[in-house]
């Protein structure tokens, strides 16, 4: 009995007459073919815009949630390097000390801070050097002539 009354509406167009008395088929009585259709196809845009939002809200959260998270990390690993050259740079300062003691006994105290701080200028100025080095094969890379040095 459900079915008879669902099939007969399903047959109605929607001004409320029978297709097959009319004689129209799959067309509604206006004539034009697929009228029937528009309805849900606008429900089904409608459904889909709705899921669309839906997805962009949650897209957004997810993507301020991944950004937090993200600066956390990369304040904790700030952090995590700026202790560690704090303790690089102690323990220079302590390999230092503890050359000037252990070469006094050889030379004297002056001798001994000289041969040091003479060893670390010359790393210094080694370190210097290579630095320029990869300047100018940087400023190479971005000048207009052709022949970049090799670092």
């Amino acid at each position: 009995m459900l079915n008879e009354a669902s099939e007969a509406d399903s047959q109605r167009d929607p001004l409320g007459q029978d297709a097959e008395s009319e004689g129209v088929g799959p067309e509604n009585a206006t004539g034009h073919p697929g009228a029937q259709y528009d309805e849900s196809l606008v429900e089904e845009l409608g459904a889909l815009i709705d899921d669309a939002g839906v997805y962009l809200t949650a897209e957004v959260a997810f993507q301020k949630t991944r950004a937090k998270l993200a600066g956390k990390n990369i304040g904790a690993a700030v952090a995590f390097v700026i202790v560690a050259l704090i303790l690089l740079h102690i323990a220079i300062i302590a390999l230092a000390v503890g050359l000037v003691i252990a070469l006094e006994p050889l030379v004297t105290i002056w001798g001994a801070i000289g041969i040091v701080v003479g060893l670390m200028l010359l790393g210094v100025g080694l370190l210097i050097y290579a630095a320029a080095r990869r300047g100018k094969v940087l400023s190479a890379l971005f000048s207009s002539d052709k022949e970049v040095p090799r670092p």
